[in-house]
């Protein structure tokens, strides 16, 4: 056999030491995970839903002991023991070094769930297999390393725990100084004029709003604040007619600039919409209900 060859002289079979050594690998990474999407989500906008504030962080803490070696379980039955088994099956097979099949073996049953995603839940199915591909690779490559060891199961997961929290700072860090540097720009929302604002936006299900430069303004099924004559139950009403639209510094309490919409008639309350999108593709929101699990619609400029 040539030096290039995958060689690996296990069997294609699992012990279960290889499954301890799937999940306590598998959690191990998640709170880095957690971390980098965090760094992520700031160069995007969060259109006033948050993220949770000091009780996001107080919940995430609490159950992270409880909630980490679910998920990396999880991740292991669904993903990483499969891929080790993939990898056991060709070992001897397959040309190229040992590492780099264990890091592309995921993929296999990352593309089987990402697809079963995109059929079921309509998931993009690009994006949702390369992360669990992403998710899944470390642990395969873990679970080949762990075999030469003579480590014991305890020794192995205090080994993740203390790499868990290494990996999480060294992500943390380096993501807050991405940001402060502006190697990784965080996102602020546009500043749109007058002229800028006036023309058509348009939403889902139809929704229209019609803005003048004179203040005037024209709704066509467009979401609004429950008035006080509407039912206190729901969200939001849908609302058709003329009214009027101004500039606001704070849109509903967001921090943002925005305007208020007011329509005439008995349709509605006073409805803030913000600013979003970027200033070739500006964008007006209003979340409607509690933040994280109301009712966001976006207009985009027509």
């Amino acid at each position: 056999m040539g030096r290039g060859t995958f060689r690996e002289t296990t069997r294609a079979k699992l012990s279960p030491r290889d499954v301890s050594a799937a999940v306590a690998v598998g959690a191990a990474q998640l709170p880095a995970a957690v971390v980098l999407l965090w760094c992520a989500n700031a160069t995007q906008d969060d259109y006033g839903a948050g993220g949770g504030g000091a009780f996001g962080v107080f919940f995430a803490v609490l159950f992270a002991p409880l909630a980490l070696p679910l998920l990396g379980a999880a991740l292991a039955l669904g993903i990483t023991l499969p891929a080790v088994l993939l990898t056991r099956l060709g070992a001897g097979r397959l040309p190229g070094p040992a590492w780099l099949w264990h890091l592309a073996a995921p993929a296999v049953p990352a593309c089987a769930w990402g697809a079963a995603a995109a059929l079921v839940w309509h998931w993009p199915f690009t994006t949702t297999a390369a992360v669990l591909t992403a998710l899944a690779a470390l642990p395969t490559w873990g679970v080949a390393q762990v075999r030469k060891r003579a480590w014991r199961t305890w020794g192995v997961w205090w080994r993740s725990a203390l790499g868990s929290v290494v990996l999480a700072l060294v992500v943390l860090v380096g993501g807050i100084a991405a940001l402060a540097t502006g190697l990784v720009e965080e996102f602020r929302p546009p500043h749109l004029t007058t002229a800028r604002l006036a023309g058509d936006w348009r939403g889902a299900s139809g929704a229209e709003l019609r803005l003048d430069a004179d203040g005037r303004a024209r709704a066509v099924r467009l979401p609004a604040r429950p008035g006080a004559a509407d039912d206190d139950t729901v969200e939001h009403v849908m609302c058709d007619g003329s009214g009027t639209w101004e500039p606001d510094a704070d849109a509903g309490g967001t921090d943002r600039e925005g305007i208020l919409l007011h329509l005439d008639g008995d349709c509605g309350a006073d409805t803030h919409w913000s600013f979003s999108g970027t200033d070739d593709a500006p964008e007006l929101f209003a979340l409607f209900g509690d933040p994280g699990v109301g009712t966001l619609w976006i207009l985009e400029r027509r």
